[in-house]
């Protein structure tokens, strides 16, 4: 009876395995390498999109990479897929390489991305004028901690990252020194211990993300981004220095050799056609970070769950 069970549960999984769509068209077993950075919500994206892919028959290897200097790999092929490519802070970078014909953008994952300078609502009685950004050197020494006073001290992320933190800075003549955290974890566990504790804080918080959710509190007003501010010094308040204004803002992107296009076309189109908003993300980072579940059960869960969903992005 065993054996009877163990032959049957085999053929199941035989059929349905061949019923997958685009299982018969894997192009290539060569692996599609995707890269993997330094924070919860791209571990999840890139472990989707690999989960897919591995249903479909590709074979798929994850690679530690920078999420900036990850493109010296993507142009020479030596990378495959980034799931990634925030509009806020790698739009640069990613325009560069595509420009050199090597990298190409495969379009929106269906996020939108916001990484600016946060506060809790509680500073707010420590500094009337928020969130105009203009209020913030009146009251610097009400975000100054021992190390910076009496400056005020914002928590960036990590230099990874790029944000032009330090440029903005300098550029906006603010009375603040910028302080890196060392990864996204500690970011976060700083502005938990902050906020229980009514501490202050100023920092680096991002959306998709659960922060904004789980927090009461409000993104700095910059000056409006504009690409002049980025590339231009004599726009904007400070003729002599480029970034006098605050992050862009936008969607998501995902980007990819040029070659795998025709090397695993049927990945390809899968890739172009995945697609997660930002409740949905938000929503997995919370149970990552503040539940304790695995990065792979959150997944494992997500693609039980929509199973209708990831299939369509394989026809």
């Amino acid at each position: 009876m065993k054996y009877k069970l163990t032959g049957l549960i085999a053929g199941i999984a035989s059929v349905t395995a061949l019923s997958l769509p685009g299982l018969a068209d894997v192009e290539s077993k060569d692996p599609i390498k995707l890269t993997l950075h330094d924070w919860t919500g791209q571990f999840i994206t890139t472990r989707i999109m690999g989960s897919v892919l591995k249903k479909a028959g590709y074979n798929i290897k994850y690679v530690q990479a920078d999420y900036i200097a990850q493109f010296a790999g993507l142009k020479t092929g030596d990378l495959d897929v980034a799931m990634e490519i925030w509009e806020t802070t790698g739009r640069e970078a990613m325009d560069a390489a595509t420009k050199t014909g090597k990298v190409v953008n495969v379009g929106e994952t269906g996020m939108k991305a916001i990484e600016e300078w946060w506060y809790p609502s509680y500073m707010k009685e420590k500094c009337p004028g928020l969130p105009d950004w203009k209020a913030l050197n009146k009251c610097a020494e009400a975000f100054s901690t021992p190390e910076t006073a009496p400056k005020g001290r914002y928590l960036g992320g990590p230099v990874t990252w790029g944000g032009f933190d330090d440029e903005r800075v300098e550029a906006l003549g603010m009375d603040f020194e910028v302080v890196h955290a060392g990864t996204d974890a500690a970011l976060f566990a700083e502005l938990e211990s902050a906020y229980q504790r009514k501490a202050p804080v100023l920092l680096w918080v991002y959306a998709p993300h659960w922060a904004p959710s789980k927090y009461k509190g409000e993104w700095v007003q910059f000056p409006k981004y504009t690409a002049e501010c980025y590339n231009d010094p004599k726009w904007g308040t400070n003729k002599d220095a480029k970034y006098d204004c605050g992050k862009p803002r936008g969607p998501i992107w995902k980007v990819a050799w040029a070659g795998v296009q025709k090397k695993w076309p049927g990945a390809y189109k899968a890739i172009q056609k995945f697609n997660i908003n930002n409740d949905e993300m938000g929503a997995m980072v919370g149970a990552v970070d503040l539940d304790g579940k695995k990065v792979e059960d959150v997944v494992a869960d997500w693609m039980k769950k929509n199973q209708d969903r990831w299939q369509s992005w394989l026809k």
